[in-house]
């Protein structure tokens, strides 16, 4: 991997906002239980003497604040379980980093896609999984495999050619040294801001896209009306405002928008708002341990479903459903749910991941279908292999 200054940039491509952060003063990477306590507490002093913090927490760090599922986060990684930067502010809109960079290779970034199960192991998995919820261990879960791709070139330029594959609110690029994160998240996982309000903004259901506007508008109203999307969407609702509810003032919880649908090049996605205000004097460690990883991705009960998860899945999700985001001096952060992530590692692996929310009425045929049209962000019409 070609040695580069370490930046984190974050996009939104809906208003074509970018925030830029260069010349880290430190990275504060954790790989290890006590590392990541340490490394949180240096989080909060940086913080503290007026810096900004920027960085990606990998979703295996959400075992670590609960002592019943510590020992499942393993402590030979490749992928750190935090990996932040320290800075003195962000870069202006003008720095060269910060500017759009065009692909030069004809080839796509990413080749030779293999997802990691065939549709037999896959629906081996589904069928396990769908037995804990006959059990009521879980009411959903989210089930995750991953897919496995060569990458060659600049990806920089790749984290901008993705742009114009699938537009989202929450794109990052986070190279921070050890592997390259490339994030086309859509959903928030939350937001606070100097006055003390959380907003999150759960996403939960998807339809593909129709090929006119007339069938958009009928997939869009079916989704609205379906009971089992909005049963998907309203587990997670209630799991988050729960969540919320530990660092949130009595009487301040609200959900501003139920069953809302946003529109993406290849899919639809129903998405809800809930927001409250949060009680003075919380620790980075307090949020994130009251929240993460959000229960968009890994299901309700979140902690039985936890457990579930990891022993149908294979390999770690490492950034894949973790958090990638920024903390400012001055209390305001915004993390998105690192959906739609790909992990590049030295020697041109790339990793990345896809899934879907389990509930009782799913099947196994719709739900792999879903996550292969899932993978079309990375590797838009190549056929993946299993």
């Amino acid at each position: 991997m070609a040695e580069t200054q370490p930046t984190i940039l974050f996009r939104d491509d809906v208003t074509g906002q970018v925030m830029l952060f260069a010349e880290p003063a430190e990275i504060i990477v954790a790989r290890t239980r006590a590392e990541f306590f340490a490394g949180l507490a240096r989080m909060e002093q940086a913080k503290a003497a007026g810096k900004w913090l920027a960085g990606y927490m990998a979703y295996e760090a959400g075992y670590l604040f609960e002592e019943k599922l510590a020992p499942f986060a393993r402590e030979h990684r490749d992928t750190p379980l935090i990996c932040f930067g320290v800075f003195d502010a962000p870069q202006p809109d003008t720095h060269p980093l910060a500017q759009p960079k065009q692909r030069l290779e004809n080839e796509e970034f990413l080749t030779a896609p293999k997802a990691a199960w065939d549709f037999p192991i896959y629906k081996e998995r589904f069928d396990r999984l769908h037995q804990h919820l006959r059990l009521g261990d879980a009411y959903q879960a989210n089930l995750t495999m991953p897919v496995e791709a060569r990458w060659n070139g600049d990806p920089r330029a790749a984290f901008w050619s993705l742009i114009e594959r699938q537009p989202v609110k929450y794109g990052a690029l986070v190279d921070l040294g050890g592997p390259i994160i490339l994030s086309r998240s859509p959903e928030l996982f939350f937001r606070t801001d100097e006055q003390g309000w959380i907003e999150t903004h759960p996403m939960k259901g998807t339809a593909k896209r129709g090929t006119t506007a007339a069938e958009d508008a009928e997939i869009i109203e079916a989704m609205r009306s379906d009971i089992k999307t909005q049963a998907e969407n309203r587990m997670i609702v209630d799991l988050l405002r729960n969540d919320i509810s530990r660092i949130t003032e009595v009487g301040t919880l609200d959900v501003p928008k139920l069953f809302d649908i946003e529109t993406y090049p290849t899919v639809h996605q129903m998405v809800s708002h809930v927001q409250a205000r949060l009680r003075p004097d919380l620790s980075i460690r307090d949020i994130f341990s009251a929240l993460f990883p959000c229960g968009s991705i890994t299901g309700a009960p979140k902690m039985r479903a936890m457990e579930i998860l990891h022993a149908l899945e294979d390999a770690p999700r490492d950034a894949y459903c973790g958090a990638i985001g920024m903390i400012s001096p001055t209390g305001a952060m915004r993390f998105s749910v690192a959906i739609r992530t790909i992990t590049l590692f030295e020697g041109g692996r790339a990793v990345f991941n896809v899934g879907g929310g389990i509930v009782f009425d799913s099947t196994a045929e719709a739900e792999y279908e879903e996550c292969l049209l899932k993978a079309r962000f990375a590797v838009g019409d190549q056929w993946i292999a299993r």
